[in-house]
């Protein structure tokens, strides 16, 4: 379904911790379609909807300008990762508004930033 590439699931953002993953480094994941097409894809998020973990997907190859992927999202322990589909409606439309609030509140971010530069 997906390959890992450089996705670290821990939280100490700091180069100098023993997770062996690269701070530094955009986040890709080469995603697998269902006609076997594979597309890199950098991770713009990770974010959780109702205690369920989704994450944010653009692709780096521009299939088509502004879109995203948004999937279920599972860590496991030995640092795989499985990319789950959203079957229903209800779940979709959560999951796009909560993203959508997380693309505004980076649009205001970098406004501030903007300001005190």
């Amino acid at each position: 379904m997906s390959e890992d590439k450089d996705l670290c699931g821990c939280e100490c953002g700091d180069d100098g911790c023993d997770c062996g993953h690269d701070h530094d480094g955009e986040e890709i994941i080469t995603l697998t379609l269902e006609d076997g097409t594979d597309i890199e894809c950098a991770v713009i998020s990770v974010f959780q909807v109702e205690e369920k973990d989704y994450i944010a997907l653009l692709p780096l190859d521009n299939i088509e300008e502004g879109e995203v992927f948004l999937y279920g999202f599972k860590e496991y322990d030995d640092g795989s990762i499985d990319l789950i589909s959203i079957e229903s409606d209800e779940e979709y439309d959560a999951v796009t508004k909560a993203f959508d609030v997380i693309l505004d509140e980076a649009e205001l971010d970098e406004l501030f930033d903007e300001d005190e530069g």
